[in-house]
């Protein structure tokens, strides 16, 4: 691995990954879901910043080019589990959670089976925007949360309170607004995994011996 800023970014954003759960041991809410948020904020940042450095500096490496998606991975499956857990396992967040955990571990699988032609399942458009929507929900499902304890000094309840949208607060409008872009999320997360899976179905036929 070569010392260049991009590389170090990426490290930075793989190692912030874990300490997202531990804001939750050393501060008491709602400091730790702020706390959570900006650290997922500042790593979200930087994962545009490492690709666009990289590339205007020429500094593109394998280092960077293997670590860069697992970074973006850790910090959305760690992130999510953080929130179904801490959020009073919201029902109507479970399910896209499960659909995004699903298929991260799937396409995972895919691209280790696969070995040498796990190229064919390189990063898409579709990919990027899937993982920028996933990022944008759960920043926003953490400053709901964080809202709400600010308010009400608990997890917010999805429904609550039965009003107009324009006379709920801002704790239950980032919660809706934050559930609304991880549904969207999972069904991004959902498209790219069928993408992949058809992608790589061709090596995945019985070629006549045992397995």
């Amino acid at each position: 691995m070569r010392w260049t800023i991009p590389n170090i970014l990426t490290l930075m954003r793989l190692i912030a990954a874990p300490a997202v759960p531990l804001m939750f041991l050393y501060f008491q809410r709602p400091w730790a879901d702020f706390a959570a948020l900006t650290l997922f904020l500042l790593a979200a940042i930087t994962d545009w910043f490492d690709g666009y450095l990289a590339r205007a500096w020429q500094q593109e490496s394998r280092f960077g080019a293997a670590m860069d998606p697992i970074a973006d991975k850790a910090m959305v499956v760690i992130a999510i589990v953080v929130i179904t857990g801490y959020s009073g396992m919201n029902p109507w967040l479970i399910l896209p959670a499960t659909v995004i955990l699903f298929r991260e571990v799937f396409v995972s699988g895919l691209r280790e089976f696969l070995g040498g032609n796990a190229r064919l399942l390189k990063v898409t458009n579709l990919a990027k925007w899937k993982t920028t929507t996933q990022m944008v929900a759960i920043a926003v499902l953490f400053l709901g949360t964080g809202l709400a304890f600010v308010e009400r000094g608990r997890a917010p309840v999805v429904g609550e309170p039965h009003l107009p949208w324009f006379s709920a607060s801002w704790a239950d409008l980032a919660t809706q607004m934050g559930l609304a872009m991880v549904w969207i999320a999972a069904g991004l997360t959902a498209w790219t995994g069928w993408d992949y899976f058809v992608k790589a179905r061709p090596y995945l036929r019985d070629d006549g011996h045992d397995h």
